[in-house]
């Protein structure tokens, strides 16, 4: 990937969305941590200096949010479960593989869709699913997970059943993908990690029992599909060099997380992932840092519980963790009616991280309001949309995400 020149006039303009941006929320008026100036005080002007204050921003995330993780496996161990060459009328190969990890009692199933008609290598989408593969399609041959579900209307007791097949169909539009000309790889995040507070016992924790590693679930989930990634890097169909990480609710806040914290990751897309994914935390709009902790005390590290009702006190925000991606392309995505995840803040954190991607000679938003809903922001490296309905991931916003990805892994990246 080829990046053009820095010139002044981009980051004099990053000046300027920054000024628009106080201007137009003055009566929000809450102190951001900056993008580009330091703790100490010194100016960022260069990529040189970012990616040293990046490093900072890593560490200040990993000790005070969503905690410090075990390196990966220098391998990975996999056996291929089931291979179909012919579905889709033939458009398509269905895989299942499992993955192993140490003495880790289940494998992480991987289900793989790929295209029969675009090259021997394909870009591909990668993504967690909530409740199994099996809710994905329905397609028989899917195993129903055995492991601990999160219970539904008609689904109690925490295990998985037949009537749960297909039931994310709508989530997941496999074809167009697939006719889109790129792969798809989709796994629970129960299979790292179960979704449910147990004082980090279950899952990959129970891997590493070092006190060193205090990650929360969200930073397992991230982990873990770095470590799908490591994979991904020796499957013959799939070009490794263009893998797009996705994720949805709080699966986009893992999703967003890795694309920050592992720069494998060619393009990065956080839907509907509000506090403590996409969205500021200092706005204390929608979800809050007490909500999260209250409810779902796993997902952070310990050190995250001294923040709720006390957003201020961080140091750090996600428009920060947005910016982690650059200079490769990111997506936030939002909803109309899903006030929850705080939309404006979404859009805010994802404006405002362009003032990065202008260190580099790229696009950001390039925009200083919430643009109307349905009408996608995609000119730059930094793309954006807010669609009618609730909090959801749908059909429109894959094709926003396919549209994004053609721009910047078919046109841009050889």
């Amino acid at each position: 990937m080829k990046f053009k020149s820095i010139h002044l006039k981009n980051i004099l303009f990053g000046w300027l969305i920054m000024g628009l941006f106080l201007s137009l929320h003055s009566e929000n008026m809450y102190q951001l941590p900056s993008l580009l100036i330091t703790n100490d005080g010194s100016k960022i002007t260069s990529v040189r200096k970012w990616k040293k204050y990046r490093n900072e921003i890593k560490k200040l995330f990993e000790q005070e949010v969503y905690g410090i993780s075990p390196l990966l496996p220098s391998k990975v161990k996999f056996t291929i479960e089931y291979e179909d060459k012919n579905i889709f009328d033939g458009k398509a190969t269905k895989k299942r593989v499992n993955l192993y990890l140490g003495n880790y009692a289940n494998p992480i199933e991987l289900l793989i869709y790929y295209p029969n008609n675009y090259g021997t290598k394909t870009p591909a989408f990668l993504g967690y699913n909530f409740w199994g593969n099996h809710t994905v399609t329905t397609d028989e041959e899917i195993p129903i997970t055995s492991l601990w579900v999160p219970n539904l209307v008609d689904v109690k007791q925490n295990c998985a059943v037949a009537s749960m097949r297909g039931i994310r169909t709508g989530r997941w539009p496999v074809e167009t993908i697939i006719d889109a000309g790129y792969a798809l790889v989709t796994l629970y995040c129960g299979d790292i990690d179960p979704d449910y507070d147990d004082g980090f016992k279950n899952g990959v924790h129970g891997l590493y029992k070092d006190k060193k590693y205090t990650w929360g679930t969200l930073a397992a989930w991230s982990w873990g599909l770095s470590y799908v990634m490591n994979y991904l890097e020796k499957d013959k169909r799939i070009d490794s060099k263009k893998v797009a990480v996705i994720g949805h609710s709080r699966l986009g806040k893992a999703a967003l997380l890795a694309g920050a914290f592992d720069e494998r990751f060619a393009l990065t897309i956080s839907n509907n992932s509000g506090c403590g994914g996409a969205a500021l935390s200092q706005r204390k709009k929608g979800e809050r840092f007490k909500d999260i902790n209250t409810h779902y005390p796993h997902w952070f590290c310990s050190n995250f519980k001294k923040y709720s009702d006390n957003e201020d006190k961080l140091k750090v925000d996600q428009h920060q963790l947005i910016a982690m991606v650059a200079p490769r392309p990111v997506y936030v995505a939002s909803a109309e009616l899903d006030k929850w995840a705080d939309p404006e803040g979404e859009f805010l954190s994802a404006c405002l991280a362009g003032e990065v991607y202008h260190l580099y000679g790229l696009k950001g938003l390039e925009k200083n309001e919430t643009p109307a809903v349905n009408s996608p922001l995609i000119d730059g490296y930094v793309g954006y949309h807010i669609r009618t309905g609730k909090h959801d991931i749908n059909e429109y916003d894959w094709k926003q995400f396919i549209r994004f990805a053609n721009k910047h892994l078919k046109e841009n990246c050889k």
